[in-house]
């Protein structure tokens, strides 16, 4: 034999053994990309599941305590109601008394009644508005930013229209228009 005969041999098996284990290498290597892509697909699933599962419980969740923080204020409404129809079939028409100090003193009980009935009558027209918006409008969202209100701050302040950030902000800017 020859030289270039016996190259020619050896490059000739050593390709035919090379070439086995290449295809034995790429089969093993695309059985493991298939074995392994089912298991990303799954754990992507479940993954995205959660998340789902996650969003649509927390939104559940808000739901909840948006419905919770309705029947509140209803409840609130009518008692606002009650207690404003009490003081008007309860209020003196007429304030005369022989001493003027009773007199004076009537008069300021009645007057700080009526203050107080009046700013219930201010929180009714809030809790209506805030009622209107939990049916058909965007409740819990700030109006100057447009985020999400926390959930602690509608329970804390039910009808409230802006964030803490935007209410401290604002509150701070009322401070510095007063001087103080």
């Amino acid at each position: 034999m020859t030289k270039k005969t016996t190259t020619k041999k050896t490059i000739a098996k050593s390709a035919k053994a090379t070439k086995p284990v290449k295809k034995n290498v790429k089969t093993s290597t695309e059985a493991a990309i298939k074995a392994a892509k089912p298991q990303n697909k799954t754990a992507a699933v479940s993954s995205k599941k959660s998340v789902k599962t996650e969003k649509s419980q927390t939104l559940s969740h808000r739901e909840k305590v948006i419905q919770k923080i309705k029947q509140d204020l209803l409840s609130q409404r009518e008692s606002l109601l009650k207690e404003a129809e009490e003081t008007l079939s309860n209020l003196p028409s007429e304030l005369n008394f022989p001493d003027m100090g009773d007199q004076a003193t009537a008069e300021a009980d009645r007057n700080f009644m009526l203050r107080l009935r009046d700013r219930e009558r201010m929180l009714l027209k809030k809790i209506e508005e805030t009622i209107e918006r939990i049916d058909n409008g965007p409740y819990g969202i700030c109006e100057e930013c447009e985020n999400e209100i926390g959930i602690k701050r509608l329970e804390a302040r039910p009808v409230t229209k802006l964030c803490i950030d935007c209410k401290t902000r604002q509150e701070e800017e009322e401070r510095i228009a007063e001087g103080g």
